[in-house]
């Protein structure tokens, strides 16, 4: 990382954020939806005027040289980015802050840490980017089994150590953050194409840890697609799995540990598939009359062996907040890229699969076409909407996502069941109509990964209440219409309960035996994934 530091409350780094103009615009619809000419607005404690208690453990000589307890390090390591940890650090609520953070230069001093903490009866929290949107990287401390908390961030373990060029491959370091690692890999012509919303502020190893969806949205949908080799650091020593392009000797060992949320080790490093970098791309905006028109053509396009880069539909509210449209119509943002070749008739074919459902094309022109029309207000309005939540939050409205996959037979009813549920549950919690929009995030051949959005006018005091009671009936309606609890933003501690419903039980057993083995003081993580 270059440049200034993370901010300890908010997106991005320190003197960041929207500029007036987009501050004015999100703001504006707000004021429209909720027919308010202001919002109550509360202060943000400074980093200063925070009350953080007094360290309960001190690293000993060994460990000094790396480890610190600074108000900065303490405060910024505290929450992660999920409307919760918004709330609790903008009421000042640093109650979870670790008692030390450790930034370990190699797998070494990270078996160092492991041990001392261990020895001391601390919880150990792994931390990448801390960009975690479901409470995945709080330091848990229950006073019983635990005694202190310690952070572990990985950033100074970062870089690419070596390319293969010849198997198209790269061994990376686990605390490399997105923008260095595609620097890195720039010269070789490649890269590893991977590139959730969180990109700037986020690790390799988070990526792979949380099994992270990137901004494409078929065929490498997820950080999985790009394992080749995994090195763990785990309480009990370090392991290594095989380079290999693809085996079947028995279950993944790799598998066990994409998506463990930290609970099992520390991602060190791992060797990564790439691709070549884009030289063609095709690109176009289309209108259709309605979500579920787009839906069936995005179906169509999806099992016609396409696979777009980019193939998002946006709900008419959706286009409409983001500024990607007037209202009205449904958007779809269609788009193509290859290293290799042209994508004429891929694009040609997709736009035939478009209007059989009633799609109009609005193709866009030149080099920079996935950047203009609905597709660049749209993209724009991603990238920089995760700055909008530290102005929100403190106006008091509830402003979330969360997101799921289903099969092509069950997403209409999943669609109206879930939007219908989550309505209802803001009037009830809030006294207030609020607003649910959709949009799809990810494509498969059998079935779409839909991305919702709830808009609430919430009252100071009882926030965190009225986001749970919203968060609650959401969730339970998308696990009864037989969905999953995430799609791509990992399970953390917001997801748990629900996750515990969708996983089986001889394999919630299973993983506990491997959390025993592994990690039998039971310090990582605790209260994420499952309790040991």
């Amino acid at each position: 990382m270059t440049g200034a530091r993370l901010k300890h409350y908010g997106w991005g780094r320190e003197g960041e954020g929207m500029s007036a103009e987009e501050r004015s615009f999100v703001l504006g619809r707000y004021h429209a939806k909720f027919a308010r000419d202001e919002f109550e607005t509360i202060k943000v404690p400074r980093l200063e005027e925070l009350v953080l208690r007094t360290p309960r453990a001190v690293p000993p000589a060994s460990l000094a040289a790396f480890c610190t307890s600074e108000r900065y390090d303490r405060a910024a390591h505290t929450y992660g980015k999920s409307y919760p940890d918004y709330v609790r650090a903008m009421l000042g609520d640093y109650d979870c802050v670790p008692d030390v953070v450790a930034y370990p230069r190699n797998e070494a001093e990270i078996s160092a840490v492991m041990d001392w903490a261990g020895d001391i009866g601390a919880s150990l929290t792994p931390f990448g980017g801390g960009s975690s949107v479901c409470g995945g990287v709080e330091p848990r401390v229950d006073g019983i089994k635990h005694k202190a908390a310690v952070t572990l961030d990985m950033r100074n373990l970062s870089g690419v150590v070596e390319v293969d060029s010849v198997s198209r491959a790269a061994l990376i370091e686990g605390g490399t953050y997105g923008p260095a690692l595609e620097e890195a890999l720039k010269p070789h012509g490649v890269t590893l194409r991977h590139f959730p919303q969180s990109f700037e502020y986020s690790t390799l190893g988070g990526w792979i840890a949380t099994r992270s969806g990137g901004h494409f949205a078929s065929l490498y949908t997820h950080i999985d697609d790009f394992v080749e080799s995994l090195r763990i650091v785990t309480p009990r020593g370090t392991m290594e799995t095989r380079r290999l392009p693809g085996s079947g000797a028995g279950p993944s060992a790799d598998r066990l540990f994409i998506g463990s949320e930290g609970v099992l080790g520390v991602i060190s490093r791992a060797w990564m598939r790439l691709q070549p970098r884009p030289k063609f791309r095709a690109s176009a905006s289309l209108r259709f009359p309605a979500l579920f028109d787009a839906a069936r053509a995005v179906r169509a396009v999806a099992q016609a062996g396409l696979y777009p880069s980019n193939c998002r539909i946006l709900d008419p509210q959706e286009a409409f907040n983001t500024g990607a449209a007037e209202g009205g119509v449904a958007i779809m943002v269609l788009a193509f890229e290859s290293g290799d070749h042209p994508l004429d008739a891929w694009m040609a074919r997709a736009l035939e699969c478009c209007a059989d459902h009633g799609g109009t094309a609005e193709p866009a022109k030149g080099g920079d076409a996935h950047l203009q029309g609905p597709a660049g207000l749209w993209r724009n309005a991603f990238i920089r909407m995760p700055y909008a939540r530290e102005f929100l939050t403190p106006a008091g409205l509830i402003n979330d996502t969360f997101e799921t996959a289903i099969t092509w037979d069950r997403f209409e009813n999943l669609h109206d069941t879930i939007k219908a549920a989550t309505e209802r549950a803001i009037l009830e919690a809030t006294g207030f109509k609020g607003e649910v929009t959709c949009r799809f995030t990810h494509i498969y051949p059998d079935g779409p990964a839909p991305y919702f959005t709830f808009h609430a006018l919430g009252r100071h005091g009882a926030l965190l209440e009225q986001w749970q009671a919203i968060k609650t009936a959401a969730s339970d309606a998308l696990i009864a219409a037989g969905g999953t609890i995430t799609h791509h933003h990992a399970v953390g501690r917001d997801h748990r309960p629900w996750y515990d419903r969708q996983r089986p039980p001889l394999f919630a057993a299973a993983l506990r035996a491997a959390k025993q083995e592994l990690d039998p003081r039971g310090m990582l993580n605790p209260g994420v994934l499952i309790d040991p």
